[in-house]
């Protein structure tokens, strides 16, 4: 039994692994270069996109404010004209034998129009929100995609010696050749 024990544990049963060589096994290879390119990502733009979506919330905040202001606006005009509707609507008591029917219909007219002001205000502070989040997101994803086109190629430039360069150009050359054969 201490035999096979011996054996099992001895260094000559498991092969040395002092050589150095490509690894081909692709999936490998590919999944742990894309998690040092996307933890390489996440440490040196954590920073930068924290600082960006701060400066985003900012102006997200700025723009709801404007917008609160607009509203509150709106809404002094709303008094206002409710304030002239009560006006309107004593005045029509006294002139409801002459034209009742007139004024009632100015009074409909200034509370949808007033109303139609609010909407369309509601509806600007909408757009602009909505607006703003998407610019924030593009921009996000702009910077994104920027930093990690600069890293790949880093990574790549860092790799590339003249002569796999060469080789890189080369095929691609005959690739461009072939597909311009192609559609010819």
């Amino acid at each position: 039994m201490k035999n096979i024990t011996d054996s099992f544990l001895s260094l000559s049963y498991w092969p040395s692994a002092g050589s150095f060589g490509f690894d081909t096994d692709i999936l490998a290879t590919n999944l742990i270069n894309l998690s040092v390119v996307i933890g390489v990502l996440i440490f040196f733009g954590k920073g930068v996109l924290s600082d960006l979506l701060d400066n985003r919330k900012q102006r997200i905040l700025r723009t709801i404010r404007n917008s609160e202001e607009l509203r509150e606006g709106a809404i002094e005009q709303l008094e206002k004209a409710r304030a002239r509707l009560r006006k309107v609507e004593m005045e029509a008591d006294r002139f409801r034998v002459n034209g009742y029917s007139e004024i009632e219909r100015e009074k409909l007219n200034l509370i949808n129009s007033i109303y139609t002001t609010l909407e369309q205000f509601e509806n600007y502070k909408n757009e602009t929100i909505h607006f703003e989040q998407q610019r924030a997101i593009n921009q996000v994803q702009q910077r994104v995609l920027q930093q990690a086109l600069q890293g790949a190629l880093g990574t790549l430039n860092s790799c590339l010696n003249n002569e796999l360069h060469l080789r890189t150009i080369g095929a691609n050359i005959g690739m461009f050749g072939a597909m311009k054969e192609k559609n010819n």
